[in-house]
């Protein structure tokens, strides 16, 4: 729910509430509750209640950083790995993004652009890059911010563009290429997620 954006930033997580919801006894609601503030995703205020946390603009740049280096090193590790299937799907994405981009339809694209990075990662066949970047995903929120991205003038058609290049750097066998060529399009998604982010200040403070 927080990582769709199902429940926003400052939004109170009461434990009766989600125990009616998910109809379980709060015990195990808790327990998630705890984990959720180990991972930097929930923050309790004492004696006030547990409220969905919202990152700081430093610490999404720092996350994006990361999500740089991660997805870079997964492109490179993909390339090397030649034609397998993880490729294959990505080919299928892409062609079902600029579907999705020529009916203009933003949420089938943000579902697909998930599917892409959550698929190239897996190409890469590194368990440990794959736990942690999880890891990242979850703390970043990330469908959320592809959903504020998205919003900005010709994202859409850009994004899908960068898509299609990285997969034809992939293709290549060039790991170097598809490291620097994956570098460049989240580094221009972490721009656009600032400004996003920025925007969204502005907006609740008027």
């Amino acid at each position: 729910m927080i990582v769709t954006g199902a429940v926003m930033p400052g939004a109170l997580l009461a434990e009766t509430a989600l125990a009616q919801e998910f109809e379980v006894s709060r015990t195990p609601i808790r327990e998630a509750l705890k984990q959720l503030e180990r991972e930097g995703l929930v923050e309790v205020r004492a004696r006030v209640g547990t409220f969905v946390r919202k990152p700081t603009q430093r610490e999404i740049h720092e996350m994006f950083e990361l999500k740089e280096s991660f997805e870079g090193l997964a492109a490179g590790l993909l390339a090397k790995r030649g034609p397998v299937p993880e490729l294959e799907h990505l080919k299928e994405n892409v062609a079902r993004s600029q579907q999705a981009v020529e009916h203009g339809d933003a949420q089938e694209y943000s579902q697909l652009v998930h599917d892409f990075h959550s698929t190239l990662v897996a190409g890469a066949d590194n368990r440990k890059l794959s736990e942690h970047y999880d890891l990242l995903m979850n703390q970043l929120a990330y469908q959320r911010i592809v959903s504020q991205t998205l919003s900005q003038p010709g994202r859409l058609q850009n994004s899908v563009k960068e898509h299609q290049a990285i997969i034809d750097a992939i293709s290549s066998k060039d790991p170097l290429a598809a490291e620097l060529v994956m570098r460049r399009h989240v580094a221009a998604s972490s721009q656009l997620a600032a400004i996003a982010a920025l925007k969204e200040d502005e907006g609740q403070s008027n």
